[in-house]
Order: C-alpha cells, then sequence, then structure tokens
C-alpha cells in the first residue's frame, strides 16, 4: 500500500470513530491525563498543522496558532473538515516528495505521512476503547504500521514518543498483529475505562 493511502485511511478510521462520540467527550481514555475531549483535540490539531507542515512551513512558522482547543462547539465538523484538509494535503506532498521540517530536522514527506497514520490508528484505537466504539482496525494498516515501526519503536521510546511497552506476558502470545502493535505504541491490548 503507498503511504499516501495508508494515511489517507488512517485518518479515515480514526474519523469514523469520531463521528460516534456522541456526549462522551469526558470519557477516561488509556492516554493518561486525556479524556476524550483532549484526545481528539491532539488528533485534530495534529491535522490541522499537517496542511502548513506539508507544504514546507517550519514549526516557527506555524507557530502557535492551533494551540489550546480547536475543536470549538462542533468537534466533529471541525474534525471531518481538518482531516479533509490533511489527507488532501499529504498526498500532494508525498507525490510530489517534498521535504518536511519537523521539530527533530528535515524529513521526506512520506516519512512524515507515516508517523501521521500511526497517530490515527492508535488514536483511533484509543477513542474506540474510551467510547465503546469498534476498536478493530483495519488489518492491512496494522500490518503496513508495523513494518515501518519495527526499526523505530527504540528510537520512539527513548525520545519519549511512545509509552514503555507493557511487560510481556502469556496474553501477548493472543494479541494478534493489532496488539502486537499497541504494545509497541506502548498500550496494553486490553485496555477498558474504569467503571
Amino acid at each position: 500500500m503507498d503511504v499516501a493511502s495508508l494515511h489517507s485511511r488512517s485518518v479515515a478510521e480514526f474519523t469514523r470513530r469520531l463521528e460516534t462520540v456522541g456526549n462522551r467527550w469526558d470519557a477516561t481514555t488509556p492516554c493518561g491525563a486525556w479524556n476524550v475531549r483532549a484526545l481528539v483535540n491532539h488528533v485534530v490539531a495534529e491535522d490541522l498543522w499537517t496542511v502548513p507542515m506539508m507544504d514546507g512551513a517550519t514549526i516557527a512558522d506555524v507557530g502557535d496558532r492551533f494551540d489550546g482547543d480547536v475543536l470549538g462547539d462542533d468537534p466533529v465538523a471541525i474534525g471531518r473538515a481538518a482531516a479533509d484538509a490533511a489527507t488532501m494535503a499529504t498526498a500532494s506532498a508525498v507525490v510530489a516528495g517534498r521535504v518536511v521540517h519537523l521539530s527533530f530536522g528535515d524529513a521526506p514527506a512520506e516519512e512524515y505521512a507515516y508517523q501521521l497514520a500511526a497517530d490515527h490508528v492508535i488514536h483511533g484505537w484509543d477513542l474506540a476503547v474510551a467510547t465503546g466504539g469498534d476498536p478493530e482496525m483495519e488489518p492491512e494498516l496494522i500490518e503496513a504500521l508495523a513494518t515501518w515501526f519495527a526499526a523505530r519503536e527504540d528510537d520512539y521510546r527513548s525520545s519519549g514518543a511512545v509509552g514503555d511497552r507493557p511487560p510481556d506476558d502469556e496474553a501477548v502470545l493472543d494479541d494478534g498483529p493489532q496488539g502486537q502493535l499497541l504494545r509497541a505504541f506502548g498500550r496494553e491490548p486490553g485496555w477498558c475505562p474504569p467503571l
């Protein structure tokens, strides 16, 4: 699967779950201090960032314009619009072979697209389990991201970009590809909201 399709489908997976949040904006998520609204705000802000970043802007150029609450009074509509814009910007940048100016240095748009796809899939799962939605992500997305992330997991963990891998136990053997990817990103595949 090409990375523009991977990104587009990953964003669609997240958006599908966003559309089912209903009134559960305060629900607890697997992301520590983030409730559902904070988690969605993070992903939507990232989608908003994607457009100028894929167009060649630096982090300094973008500045703080997407800090704080970007969801307003209609988080679903704002999330959809940001997702659509990010998908178009990513596809364009990947096809053009652009360079993106990230916090750790310059990278091909393709690499940034993988990072964004991973964030949408992992946070899509976070959103699903927090709101009682469908936690099963597309197997092709899981496979593509697992292949990409295998060579990067240690770097991501040492930089603090992902949490500690949950301790291995007998359940790990039954996790399947999605569970293994979630563990690589510091998630416990069996997580459920507190009662």
